[in-house]
């Protein structure tokens, strides 16, 4: 389970990044690949668009502050 929160987290990670290249550069990680016609980065941005659901539903349970404040 800790392996997935990493390999999602790291998709979280890049797709904020692929968000932040847009919004300043108008400039696309997935442009690299082909763009949207081609298979290869749509593959990508399904991955870290399930990586970003798996961490908004296992949130709770991998974070360690969140963790903490249900004990207190």
């Amino acid at each position: 389970m800790k392996n997935m929160h990493y390999a999602a987290f790291l998709l979280v990670i890049i797709g904020g990044l692929n968000w932040l290249f847009v919004g300043l550069f108008r400039w696309d990680i997935g442009a690299l690949f082909g763009g949207q016609g081609v298979w290869f980065p749509r593959l990508i941005y399904i991955l870290i668009g399930a990586a970003a659901v798996y961490e908004f539903a296992a949130h709770k349970q991998n974070c360690k502050i969140c963790a903490t404040e249900e004990k207190k």
